[in-house]
Formats: structure tokens, sequence, C-alpha cells
């Protein structure tokens, strides 16, 4: 009988390829099935980023409205497409996640060997976290998604004998396209300080051929002019961009705790769109055995950029809460770092033994399953079931679907967020009327709804109600009374 060669196997041989397929696989159908799974709505950040990015025009550009441009404008172009809904808000985010999930396993699998690569890899983007920042219709999303391009592209030009100028090229556009991104042209300053820090990132922009250093150069020193000239065009990007000035150092403290309570707390008692905790303990445990795993070795690019983006990302969440979802990007690096020490401490055990480096895929597996598991059911469940951070998302726009014929006048009053958000009905051609102010009695329409309750003349025929609110009621639909009527048919015969 012929001895098996478990090496020559074909599942064996090609495992790595078959782990990242079925990764690819899974993340592909939970990323484009995230509107129907949670969080189960529109949060108010949303609605204000679909009405900005709707009222994007061609000549924006010469405005000076560059913020979050490249965003915008595809979530523009996803609403006119598919028409205003929740999936075509949230299409954007889940189409830059798509990318997003590519970049970090690539980073990850060009630091890393294979095994470690591919376990981080779906420790990280199948997570709670990283699954809600790619279904927010937010350019929150932009805040990782440009570190984790400039860090690959990165990996492609530093250790690299011959780099090729064409990833100089996309580095240098994507530094230039980031900075009007609010809060990271400070990134693109930490970038560029610890390039020329660092001694290895150094030595490697020392020995860059001279055309595309100098033409790199170039296309940064053009983007900081046309930033410049933005500016002056329209200084309201200025602090969209750098913050608002005059935040005190209390100020500063309160907002890292902000930032990070709802990232690291197990119990959700703050009103907020993140679902704690944000990171899972066992992430948690694999960052920190990662994080002293590389105090040896330190000085090396890999091993300490993931303790200053930790560290940037603190100060980036002093000046704005928000911006302390980019801690992902270390964490994926850190965890990483952690299963590389783990599982080389385990085959150190037993170098010669193919049977105890065997054994261990049992408990790495049911640690790797318990994780994936507990993330996702965290995440359906909890954005749907949680009552502090269920109630920052709405299902209105279903239930305007559902219940107002496309005829009828909408009234939203005293929420210029939603006036907003659902004047994209009116001038998206779908029929609908959307006013902010009340009419005389008088000059009511025969058909015209309130989204919630207001005190308005009328006959109330329907209320519409939704689980997702305490009192319930959410939609009421009316009728122009008799009198109103009369009223105006009278006035109609005296003219």
């Amino acid at each position: 009988m012929k001895k098996i060669v478990i090496s020559k196997l074909f599942l064996y041989r090609h495992r790595f390829q078959i782990g990242f397929f079925l990764l690819a696989i899974a993340y592909c159908g939970l990323l484009f099935g995230l509107p129907l799974l949670a969080p189960n709505g529109l949060s108010e950040a949303e609605m204000e980023s679909a009405a900005h990015s709707y009222a994007l025009q061609p000549d924006s550009v010469f405005k000076g409205d560059l913020v979050n441009l490249p965003y915008r404008a595809l979530q523009k172009l996803s609403i006119s497409l598919f028409g205003l809904s929740i999936y075509s808000v949230k299409l954007p985010s889940i189409i830059i996640g798509l990318f997003l999930g590519l970049l970090l396993i690539l980073l990850l699998n060009r630091w890393f060997k294979n095994s470690v690569a591919l376990l981080a890899s779906i420790l990280a983007v199948l997570s709670a976290s990283f699954l809600y920042l790619a279904g927010s219709g937010t350019p929150l999303i932009m805040l990782v998604f440009w570190p984790t391009l400039l860090l690959w592209l990165g990996s492609k030009i530093q250790g690299v004998t011959k780099p090729k100028p064409m990833y100089c090229f996309i580095f240098a556009f994507a530094l230039l396209a980031s900075i009007f991104t609010p809060h990271l042209l400070y990134l693109a300053a930490f970038i560029v300080i610890f390039a020329l820090a660092h001694p290895h990132l150094r030595f490697t922009i020392k020995t860059l051929p001279t055309f595309p250093l100098i033409l790199t150069m170039f296309i940064i020193l053009v983007g900081l002019a046309a930033l410049v000239v933005a500016a002056f065009v329209n200084p309201v990007i200025v602090p969209q961009l750098l913050l608002a000035p005059g935040l005190t150092f209390s100020q500063f403290i309160e907002n890292i705790k902000t930032a990070f309570i709802p990232l690291f707390s197990w119990n959700t008692t703050l009103e907020s769109s993140f679902l704690s905790p944000f990171v899972g303990l066992g992430s948690i445990a694999l960052a920190v055995i990662g994080l002293l795993s590389t105090t040896k070795g330190f000085f090396a690019s890999r091993n300490s950029i993931a303790t200053w983006l930790i560290i940037f990302t603190i100060f980036l969440a002093g000046l704005n809460p928000e911006s302390a979802i980019l801690i992902l990007l270390p964490l994926a690096i850190l965890i990483a770092h952690g299963l590389r020490y783990i599982l080389d401490k385990w085959y150190n055990l037993f170098p010669s033994n193919p049977s105890a480096r065997i054994a261990a895929f049992f408990p790495i597996g049911l640690f790797m399953g318990i994780m994936i598991l507990g993330g996702i059911t965290h995440f359906l469940f909890g954005y749907r079931y949680v009552p502090m951070v269920a109630n920052e998302f709405n299902d209105d726009l279903n239930l305007i679907y559902d219940n107002i014929p496309s005829d009828t006048t909408l009234y939203v009053i005293n929420n210029d967020v939603a006036y907003n958000f659902y004047k994209i009905l009116e001038q998206d051609g779908q029929g609908y009327k959307i006013e902010n102010t009340l009419p005389e009695a008088t000059s009511l329409p025969s058909k015209y709804a309130t989204l919630e309750h207001q005190e308005i003349p009328g006959t109330l025929n329907t209320i519409i109600t939704s689980p997702k609110y305490e009192n319930s009621d959410r939609l009421y639909i009316y009728t122009k009374n008799q009198v109103a009527e009369s009223v105006e048919e009278s006035e109609e015969s005296k003219e």
C-alpha cells in the first residue's frame, strides 16, 4: 500500500489559496447583505451624509467644496442610479469596504507569512467593528481606507531592491487625496515625519530613482497648493479638515474618554452609534500579546508602525472622538503580531513532532470559531436590540415608501437633517413634496402626512408605528377636514 504524503495532497498544497478564497466569499456575502442585516435603518449621520452628497454639483471642485469629495461623488451616483433607499445610501461604504478588506489582507500577507496573515485577516474583516464600518453610509470609512492604502503602497516600496515607480506615483496621489478627508492632513504630516525619522525608511527614500522621487514630491506639492487654493476660495473647509480651534486640554481629555469608552467598555450605557464592546476581548488579548512581542526589534518599520499609529489615533480622538475608528488598523496589525508570536512559540516547543503541530489546529480552530461567530452574532443582534444603540437608527424611509402614495405632501418640522434628507425624494422626481413649515389650514393639500407628532389641522386617518421607537407612533397621515374644505370653497365662490 502506497504511503500517503500529506505535503503532496492537493488540499494541503493549496490550503492558503483555498482559505483566502473562502474568506473572500464569506466577506463579500456579508458585505452586500449588510443593509438587510444590521443596523436596521439609517442613523442621523447617514441621513446628513446622503443629503450633503446629493447636493454635490459639477462645479463644486471650483468652489472649493473638496471635503470627502470621492466618497460624496460615489454616494450621489448611487442615489441617482438606484433612488433614495437604505441600500443606496450604504452602497458606497460597501464598495469601499470591499477594497479596504482586500487591502488589509494584502498588507497582512505582505508583512507576515501565509498562516498568520490568513488567521489575522479572518479576525479583522469578519469582526463586528469592521462590518459596522463597511455598512455605515458615512465617509467615516475613509479614515481607515486611506491609511491602509498608504501602508500597503509603502510596503511595496520599502524593502524592495528596485521599487517600481508606479507605486511611488500611486502613493503620492493617495497621499494627495487623503488630505481632503477630515483630520487626515495630520496623518499625511505624520507619515512624512515618520518616513524621514525612521532609519530604514530614510534609507529607502535615498535609494529611490531620482525621477520618480522628484515627480512624487511634485505631485505632493501640487496637492498642497490645491488645498491652499480651496481653503482660500471656500474657508469653511478649514475647520472641517483641521478641526475648529479653541479646544482646551480638559476637552481634549474628555474627547479621548468619549471616543474609547464605546470601543472597550462591556456595558452599553451611552447613546452612541457604536456598539460596546466595539473590539472583542479575544482581539484585545491578541493585540496586547502582539504589542509586547514587537518590543524586540521595535525599530523595524512594521513593528513600530502599529504602536505609533495607536498613539496618533489617541491624538486624533482628542481632537474628534469619531477619529478613534482608526484604531482598527493598528489593532489588525497587532493581532497578526500576536498570532505570529503564539504560533512560533508553539512550533518551537515541538520542532520535530508533526503530531504536536497538527494538534494545535484544534484549539486554534475552536478559538477562531468562537471569536468569529461571537463577533457576527454581536453585530447582528446588538444593533437591533440594544436600546442605546438601536435608537440611533430609524426605518422612516421604508415607512414612507410603504404607507404614503407618491402624490402626498410630507411635513418634516423641527428637524433640518431629516428635511434635507427627504427633500431628495422631491428633487429625485419621485412625486413626493417635502415641506418644513405648515401653511394655513385652508392651504393644506388634500393628502398630507407628518413625520413624528405635530399639532396640525385636519382629519387624522392613520398612525403608522415602528418598533424602533419608545412611543411606537412615527408617521401621521391626514386628510383635509371638512371645515377647511368648505371655507376654501366659499372663498372660491366669492371670487
